[in-house]
């Protein structure tokens, strides 16, 4: 089987409305160049994304071989964290980037390189484009999404692509992390629209309720909220 600057510090999570509008279901990497904004954007989202695909993919007592048997793309990567422990875990990745960022593909690569893992693919995908990659993209079984939704007006063409990969497999997942920068943001009349469920995972339950994973400094203050979507039939 296969795998801008910073907003600052969010306020009380009280104050705060998730991107799903409520609606109801029916370690590894190194730093990129320091020239690379947009594709460092976003690691409050990719540390507590990493970090819940750390405890899904876990190893029980005594194991010793991977345990994840899985196809995991990672849309818009950046510096990929998820993506590489994804990888680290066994799962057969892909990581990805828009097309039209070279350097935030040749970030991909050299997260790949530092962390040994020449087999993970590195592709250009840009979304809401229906293009040659995208077509042969095999079927996922859980897509990643590290704080894709940073400008609303992606928000449909990432919706658009995920739904096409959807169509491949029905029962993928999109697993999303995210941080919270404004309260009038919502993906709720899109997830309508493309007909998709969207279930909030409480960051609690994969020990990601703290302000320093993995002896990390992140995700800091930063309100973070992760959300797992699904196509409503």
């Amino acid at each position: 089987p296969r795998g801008v600057p910073e907003a600052a510090p969010a306020g009380p999570a009280s104050h705060l409305r998730s991107l799903a509008a409520r609606r109801p279901a029916p370690s590894p990497a190194g730093p990129p160049p320091a020239d690379s904004n947009a594709g460092e954007r976003g690691l409050p989202g990719h540390v507590v994304r990493a970090q819940h695909f750390r405890f899904s993919g876990e190893t029980g007592s005594g194991a010793e071989d991977p345990v994840l048997e899985i196809r995991v793309p990672q849309i818009g990567a950046g510096v990929s964290l998820p993506g590489i422990l994804a990888a680290k875990c066994g799962a057969e990745v892909i990581l990805s980037d828009s097309s039209e960022l070279p350097h935030c593909l040749e970030i991909c690569r050299q997260s790949c390189q530092m962390n040994n893992l020449p087999q993970v693919d590195v592709v250009g995908l840009t979304w809401g484009h229906l293009s040659q990659d995208l077509l042969a993209l095999p079927p996922q079984d859980i897509i990643l999404a590290s704080d894709v939704f940073f400008e609303p007006e992606d928000f449909e063409d990432i919706l658009s692509t995920v739904y096409f990969l959807m169509q491949k497999n029905p029962n993928v997942q999109l697993w999303s992390t995210y941080q919270v920068r404004s309260a009038d943001w919502s993906l709720e009349a899109l997830l309508y629209k493309w007909d998709m469920n969207c279930v909030h995972i409480p960051l609690e339950t994969f020990d990601a309720d703290k302000e320093d994973i993995a002896e990390s400094a992140l995700p800091g203050r930063h309100t973070i909220e992760m959300l797992v979507i699904s196509l409503g039939k």
